[in-house]
């Protein structure tokens, strides 16, 4: 399909799009150039029309042929085109074959998506350096090869706003039609029965919702749900307590958000710790008759074991969106189920999530086409190459503290981060890209969101945190002598990790090119930032650590670093271990019971290949 590149508002299509356009328009500042075409723009005051700030509106001056090429492959809204077309010739051809969208690639500047069409890096390729942006129309971007976007040069953006409301409105949808047994009672009404007191279901005014996962979408259900008079309570280790009490939400523990809970709504990413969350022993801790509703990722369940609940009754009733496998299998056996409610993925389908998304996705190609540090940016920073260069070997360091700093919080959350920087370069050090990256070292072990230097900040504000950075002056001729991370919680994980002011707080520098751990808590360690690291708190006496030396070999744990450090002699001493792989929960109990050590704690440097 092929679709005309005029930019103009005279098609009957246009003209629906142009109040909306107005909007866009109104207000606008300073022009900018977008290969040739002069737009203008304005990143505050955008229209309520939805309840999303505007961050571009366009209006092209210029002739047809200094405009860039977008191709639109897959379906999107059609105030989205227009908006592309105001700054560029727009190809809409859609369900491309791989072999088509490889001779077309080498034609445009930027390409704008869906989940179908597969961005590879043999398609990179094809673009022969002419591919400037890749526009992801929805959150995921499973089907881009970031990487290989990043070393041709390619901007990748998404819209990770314009579908919250949809899928909390789904989810709220789900949670109603599973207490009243809404769709099983319309399939026997549909079929010719009269199945009044088989349906009867529970009201929901009073009940508990446990909302697994408060980011912007749980929020969003706390917020309806409230409405619906449920008391709401929220498992997130990470969320912000403040912003939970604002919404009249609880933070707790997972353990008591499976206790009390009547009614769960979840919103977790999929991630290595949330995979199979729910499992025999979740549900083993859920009041007998709970019902779950899932509008995040199927993998968050295991299938099985919620087949085992329901049959045994512990659960009474689920409503599915998502799941592992999609379109799930034939034999799946929660589809065919009377007490399993399941819909095809809709939580981002209604009209003005669809139209919300081509908004901004054709914003953030824009501004990308136009050079400019979209927040929505999810791939490589952009900095100047000296500034790069010079950063690179601490950007390991930074990443490698945020992730040991949050894996070491317990469950209660926390709001904010204390970076501190020691460097001869004083206030004239640039910060971005070192403060983005412990921001992603700490974000990427709580969500599956890209992290980067443009979108950082916009990412913990969305999370309620607060990023403090400090320089202090610092002796030397190295860009950076230390950087340390703090947290602030209270409680941790291994609690030798908690300083004197009682912030969890790691530290560390770059020695030969490679990142190095040299402080937990209030002790002093030399401990390389990679594998899995296990944490020891003992009484300092001797054959500790020849005791953990040996149940770590006897179950075939190599050791690449260790680290000790004491208090004083005989008094209190952590080891921090470098292992090549984790410990299992028999190791870490077997370590515990050597006499003389208090505490055993484990986290991971390893990252995504």
């Amino acid at each position: 399909m092929q679709c005309s590149a005029a930019a103009s508002l005279t098609t009957p299509v246009a003209r629906q799009a142009a109040p909306r356009m107005q909007q866009r328009l109104a207000g606008a500042g300073g022009a900018l150039q977008v290969a040739g075409v002069r737009v203008a723009h304005r990143r505050a005051g955008r229209a309520a029309a939805l309840g999303r700030p505007a961050s571009m509106s366009v209006v092209a001056v210029a002739s047809e042929a200094a405009k860039p090429t977008i191709l639109v492959a897959e379906k999107l809204g059609a105030g989205g085109v227009d908006m592309l077309k105001e700054v560029g010739t727009v190809d809409c051809s859609y369900d491309l074959s791989k072999e088509d969208l490889l001779a077309k690639i080498s034609l445009v500047d930027a390409i704008v998506i869906r989940s179908a069409t597969k961005v590879t890096r043999e398609v990179f390729e094809a673009s022969k350096g002419r591919l400037k942006v890749v526009g992801r129309a929805g959150v995921g971007i499973d089907n881009v090869d970031l990487a290989a976007a990043s070393e041709v040069g390619c901007l990748v953006v998404n819209a990770p706003t314009a579908n919250t409301v949809a899928a909390a409105e789904h989810g709220i949808a789900l949670l109603c039609a599973l207490a009243r047994n809404v769709a099983q009672a319309d399939s026997a009404m549909k079929a010719g029965r009269w199945e009044r007191s088989k349906w009867v279901g529970v009201s929901m005014v009073g009940k508990t919702l446990a909302i697994m996962g408060f980011g912007k979408v749980g929020s969003e259900v706390a917020r309806r749900a409230r409405g619906l008079g449920m008391t709401v309570v929220a498992y997130d280790p990470y969320a912000s307590a403040e912003k939970a009490a604002a919404l009249g939400v609880t933070i707790v523990s997972f353990d008591e958000a499976l206790s009390r809970g009547d009614f769960f709504s979840l919103h977790m990413p999929l991630t290595p710790n949330t995979k199979g969350m729910f499992n025999d022993e979740a549900f083993g801790k859920m009041k007998k008759g709970a019902r779950i509703v899932n509008v995040a990722r199927g993998g968050v369940i295991d299938d099985d074991s919620l087949v085992r609940a329901l049959d045994s009754g512990v659960v009474a009733g689920a409503a599915l969106d998502v799941f592992e496998i999609e379109p799930p299998a034939a034999d799946n056996p929660l589809v065919g189920r009377p007490d399993v409610i399941c819909t095809p993925h809709l939580g981002a389908s209604t009209k003005e999530a669809q139209e919300e998304v081509a908004y901004e996705i054709a914003e953030a190609v824009i501004s990308a086409l136009n050079g400019e540090l979209t927040p929505s940016c999810v791939n490589a920073p952009m900095m100047a190459p000296e500034v790069l260069k010079e950063l690179q070997p601490y950007t390991q360091l930074a990443d490698g503290l945020g992730r040991a700093a949050v894996q070491l919080v317990e469950g209660s959350g926390f709001d904010d981060v204390f970076i501190t920087y020691h460097s001869p370069r004083g206030d004239d050090l640039d910060t971005r890209l070192l403060r983005a990256m412990v921001v992603k070292g700490i974000l990427e072990q709580i969500t599956t969101s890209q992290v980067n230097l443009v979108n950082a900040d916009l990412l913990a504000k969305k999370r309620g945190l607060r990023i403090t950075e400090t320089v202090v002056p610092a002796d030397g001729d190295s860009v950076l002598n230390e950087i340390e991370v703090s947290i602030g919680t209270n409680k941790a994980r291994f609690s030798s990790a908690v300083d004197k002011s009682g912030r969890i707080t790691v530290a560390g520098c770059v020695k030969s090119g490679a990142p190095f751990l040299t402080k937990i808590g209030t002790f002093d360690i030399d401990l390389g930032i990679e594998g899995e690291v296990v944490l020891v708190r003992q009484t300092d006496q001797p054959g500790i650590i020849a005791a953990v030396s040996s149940e770590l070999a006897t179950n075939k744990i190599n050791i690449s670093f260790m680290s000790v450090a004491r208090e004083a002699k005989g008094t209190q001493a952590i080891m921090a271990i470098g292992v090549d792989e984790a410990p299992s929960a028999a190791v870490m109990r077997a370590i515990t019971d050597i006499t003389g050590i208090q505490e055993v704690a484990v986290f991971s440097e390893k990252r995504a290949a």
